[in-house]
């Protein structure tokens, strides 16, 4: 009889989480500017103070593997929005628009059709002139630049008051949540400014008095792989780059050293701190139990290793970043090594509304993760690119696996490197020219070929 009821109870507790993925749930997916995998202290840094990230993590599904696919704002975001990489559609840093053919197939459009209430508020990113008509509500903007000081962070508004775009995007989540109706499921994409430096201003990052006293006292340790060495390893168009330029304004002493860590950790702890604030509204409206969060960030970034800011380049500091899955409806943590994408996004959020996932976009639903299953297992390597082209900053692209990666320059095909990433994670030994791995070279980089060539004929004619 103690047989049959745990069996019972096991098939019943499997029909319990069914009906759960069944139920159409409200999704909040919150993107952060230039955070890094790192930059929280779930990860295991116990610098910085991010508790309601943390709690997300504990309580959710952390993937301690995502990456994106362009480790570039604008690219990354279409492919958050389209679930496509950025070979496929095409969107770069440059003039022209993302295609209508591939905003019309974006997850907000797919999730009108699902019946979804949606929202966004803050740095959308993308140039699309058609963004009023992707969202139920829409609010798109970013810090100011033609304000070379602290206010291209404070020029908004809330009851007459100044305040720091976080706060600012956070309020706007909050009276979105007040205003829903439990007759409609929302999905509400929020898109922090914040840590991204305010390229224009000479201090480069502002926080509000809320974070003021954090780190104050504290003197973060100089960067890894800061030596010479690491820079001069660099070809001359990275020496003379963005990354290099960037690498002046914020870390080139050690007083701007200490400043920037500071204010980027500063940054990162407003956000969290406002995440709380948006977790709290959820539970007095009583929709905390049936709202799925993700959060991730939309690239890498270098904090002065090899005497580099910024990020565009394919080492890790670049493309990997945090991405937490929290489902209230199937509690429980777990900790995941599988390779994650930005372009899995799309998808997931697709699932998680019951809606149908487009047969054209590239990444992998990761909803089923909150059930126990593994639905980017079988994932063994990813493209890698930044494709834009501008003198400032080298095109490049590449292919990672979990022991190895491989990149080049699009100018400069000859420059390969090439990483035992098994032996060497933080990328210093560069084996391309070595003899004894050239097999191992043509073998990445005739992976990669055929890879990218799949791509370039998945765009829309």
């Amino acid at each position: 009889m103690k047989k049959v009821l745990f069996l019972f109870s096991i098939v019943f507790s499997f029909a319990l989480q069914l009906f759960a993925q069944q139920e159409q749930p409200n999704i909040i997916f919150i993107l952060t500017d230039d955070q890094r995998w790192d930059a929280l202290g779930f990860s295991g840094n116990n610098i910085i103070q991010t508790p309601e990230m943390d709690r997300l993590a504990s309580e959710g599904i952390y993937f301690q593997n995502a990456f994106v696919t362009t480790p570039i704002c604008a690219a990354s975001r279409a492919s958050l929005l389209t679930g496509l990489y950025e070979r496929t559609h095409g969107y770069t840093f440059g003039p022209n628009e993302l295609q209508e053919a591939y905003a019309a197939n974006s997850y907000p459009m797919q999730l009108k059709k699902a019946g979804y209430k949606t929202g966004f508020f803050g740095k959308f990113g993308v140039k699309y002139s058609g963004f009023e008509g992707l969202f139920d509500e829409g609010d798109s903007y970013d810090r100011e630049v033609k304000f070379p000081d602290r206010r291209g962070y404070f020029y908004k508004t809330i009851s007459g008051d100044s305040v720091h775009l976080t706060k600012y995007t956070s309020h706007q989540a909050q009276e979105f949540i007040k205003n829903s109706s439990a007759e409609q499921p929302f999905m509400l994409s929020l898109s922090f400014s914040a840590p991204h430096a305010h390229d224009p201003a000479e201090d480069q990052y502002f926080w509000s008095e809320d974070v003021d006293h954090l780190y104050e006292d504290f003197k973060f340790p100089k960067a890894p792989l800061s030596a010479d060495k690491y820079f001069e390893a660099q070809p001359e168009y990275v020496q003379k780059g963005e990354n290099r330029t960037r690498w002046y304004w914020r870390y080139d002493t050690p007083e701007k050293f200490q400043h920037s860590m500071k204010g980027y950790y500063r940054m990162i702890s407003e956000v969290d701190l406002e995440i709380g604030k948006i977790r709290k509204t959820l539970e007095e409206k009583g929709l905390d139990k049936n709202t799925v969060i993700i959060l991730m960030g939309d690239n890498g970034y270098f904090q002065g290793e090899r005497q580099l800011a910024g990020k565009w380049l394919m080492y890790d500091n670049s493309i990997r970043v945090p991405l937490i899955i929290y489902d209230p409806r199937n509690p429980g943590h777990r900790k995941i090594s599988d390779f994650t994408l930005n372009i899995d996004v799309a998808p997931t959020i697709m699932d998680f509304a019951n809606g149908t996932v487009p047969s054209t976009w590239q990444g992998i639903s990761l909803a089923d993760y909150v059930i126990g299953k593994n639905p980017a297992g079988e994932r063994k390597d990813f493209i890698v690119e930044h494709l834009w082209k501008v003198d400032i900053i080298p095109a490049s692209e590449g292919l990672r696996t979990k022991d190895w990666k491989y990149f080049r320059y699009q100018d400069d095909l000859e420059h390969e490197e090439l990483y035992n990433l098994e032996k060497d994670p933080m990328e210093t030994k560069n084996l391309a020219k070595n003899p004894r791995y050239k097999d191992v070279l043509e073998e990445m980089r005739e992976i990669f070929e055929r890879q990218a060539a799949e791509l370039e004929a998945e765009k829309v004619k």
